[in-house]
């Protein structure tokens, strides 16, 4: 084989139809979203030699697709979002073992609720092991407690941040899902409709949380020269970097300065770009802190300082450095980080009508927080 990597590209995205409790089956879904990348594209299963994925089974994708047979396969046991099968996908492109791999993240709405007992409360288990036993015992049993409301409290606590900073973030996505045809959530939003908001974990408030529905999505990577044979602008990926460092979400040595920090310097030590290169960001937020904290850890702002830049109207369209255009998945649904890959490319090709940021030539998108991460660096 060759030591020399190829210079991978996106041919094409898509969505499947997204909802909550939709009455069709993880198959239906994946194959909806991957063929919905391939017409993007102008691709056929011929075409595509690779699987990557979280949710569902690479093997099986490949099967019920007609991509026979697969040069490569990757099914995740469950790491950092869409970034990870995202990245798995780049390196078997640019390693020569895939000509063609779509990249997928099937996500389903969880159903029902906690356990009832006969008398009608939650049936809440009274031994539990593991980590979970210093975490239960104290209520924190849901990721709004056990990630997001430990990092935004520090964070509140760290950096004289406000709530009224978080609200601003939150109007400025809704804002920018009103201009979306793929959100959900499209009205209007004020300060005021967040302050509103109920707790979940204080001082996590529920528009502080993405919005759950059934989702598959798909991303086609391929080579550079590959890509200029399909029907769309080719959308390079510039640099790309996955990291893991500490073990569990409540035993971070530090709630502001995680594995972001650590993934956003071996994503700058990978290319010759630096974040004044970037034109918008696309950031997680499966909780609104970790926007704030992916904003600082990528250099976009300095340590301590997303909260203002937030609230000074950079992040908005028409600011210096629009941030989840497509309203992020507190607003279009928690697609599990696809949604900004997705979103990243489309403004590269300069697809995003209303709210397209002029002039778009390199984007950044990252998924996760706490204790695993990944992050990538897309170029015109």
């Amino acid at each position: 084989m060759s030591n020399t990597l190829n210079r991978v590209a996106i041919a094409g995205v898509g969505y499947s139809q997204t909802g909550r409790q939709l009455d069709l089956s993880d198959d239906a879904l994946v194959r909806q979203a991957v063929m919905a990348a391939m017409a993007d594209a102008g691709m056929t299963t011929a075409d595509i030699d690779g699987v990557s994925t979280m949710g569902g089974s690479a093997l099986h994708i490949g099967f019920t697709m007609g991509i026979d047979p697969l040069s490569f396969f990757f099914t995740s046991s469950g790491g950092p979002a869409f970034v990870e099968p995202a990245v798995q996908a780049v390196s078997a492109v640019a390693s020569g073992l895939s000509n063609a791999c779509v990249a997928i993240r099937l996500i389903r709405r969880a159903r029902g609720g906690m356990p009832v007992g006969p008398s009608g409360e939650p049936a809440i288990p009274d031994r539990v092991g593991g980590d979970e036993q210093f975490t239960a015992p104290f209520g924190g049993m849901a990721a709004a407690a056990a990630i997001a409301g430990f990092e935004m409290q520090r964070y509140l606590s760290e950096f004289g941040a406000t709530e009224e900073q978080f609200g601003l973030h939150a109007v400025a996505q809704r804002y920018h899902a009103s201009l979306n045809d793929d959100a959900i959530l499209r009205e209007p939003l004020t300060v005021e409709d967040y302050l509103a908001a109920r707790y979940v974990s204080k001082p996590v408030r529920l528009l502080d949380c993405d919005y759950p529905v059934d989702s598959s999505s798909a991303v086609i990577f391929t080579t550079e020269e590959k890509a200029r044979d399909w029907q769309k602008k080719p959308v390079m990926v510039e640099s790309y970097a996955l990291s893991g460092t500490d073990p569990n979400f409540w035993q971070l040595r530090d709630f502001v300065r995680s594995s972001p920090v650590h993934c956003s310097k071996l994503l700058w030590s990978r290319t010759g770009l630096s974040p004044a290169d970037v034109d918008c960001a696309q950031l997680y937020d499966g909780f609104s802190v970790i926007t704030f904290q992916w904003l600082e850890a990528l250099g976009l702002c300095g340590f301590g300082e997303a909260a203002d830049f937030v609230a000074e109207g950079n992040t908005r369209l028409g600011g210096s450095l629009p941030v989840n255009t497509d309203g992020g998945a507190c607003n279009v649904g928690r697609r599990h980080g696809a949604n900004f890959c997705i979103e990243a490319t489309r403004q590269i090709r300069g697809e995003c009508g209303e709210r397209q940021v002029p002039g778009t030539e390199v984007s950044v998108w990252a998924n996760s927080v706490g204790p695993f991460t990944g992050a990538m660096l897309l170029t015109a």
